[in-house]
């Protein structure tokens, strides 16, 4: 005959199966306001529906984040200069076309507007001669990255903007 269980295990489970069968339990409770299935029809949970932008009310009301400045994750700058005009000024400063190397393709497509610069990547500054003759943006730095000219953020290394295949 085996043991039975000790008389404390059994309250206990007693009890949880008692909590648990009451309808008022917190595990019934209603979703918060901004969670949940969504008021307008489309199926999703506090999402947007399936023809809406991402965080479209917040921003659109002014109540997230400030817009502009450098890395702010508002309004980026854009480098001001074409992939030709770039090149042409890298010429005449004297970098040749193939003195870098490119980056693999997988890495290559991370190299986007507004996301940050990929990690484990080699992240050159661009040579003096080259900067002096660039756009300035207050807040932003230019960058080599494989053969493409970046603009970053300095402060969240966001990208702003990419010049490729510049050398």
């Amino acid at each position: 005959m085996s043991p039975s269980p000790r008389p404390g295990r059994r309250t206990l489970i007693r009890g949880l199966t008692a909590a648990l069968a009451v309808p008022g339990f917190p595990l019934w409770a209603k979703p918060p306001e901004d969670k949940g299935p969504d008021k307008g029809g489309n199926g999703a949970k506090g999402g947007p529906g399936k023809h809406e932008k991402k965080g479209g009310t917040k921003q659109a009301a002014g109540l997230g984040k400030p817009a502009g400045g450098p890395g702010s994750g508002g309004t980026l700058v854009t480098a001001g200069i074409t992939v030709s005009s770039a090149r042409h000024l890298a010429v005449e400063v004297g970098i040749r076309k193939g003195s870098y190397q490119s980056l693999p393709p997988g890495i290559r497509k991370n190299l986007a507007r507004g996301k940050p610069l990929p990690p484990g990547i080699a992240k050159k500054m661009a040579p003096p001669a080259l900067v002096a003759r660039l756009p300035v943006h207050p807040g932003y730095e230019w960058r080599v990255v494989g053969t493409d000219l970046v603009l970053v953020a300095i402060a969240t290394l966001i990208i702003a903007d990419v010049l490729f295949d510049v050398f």
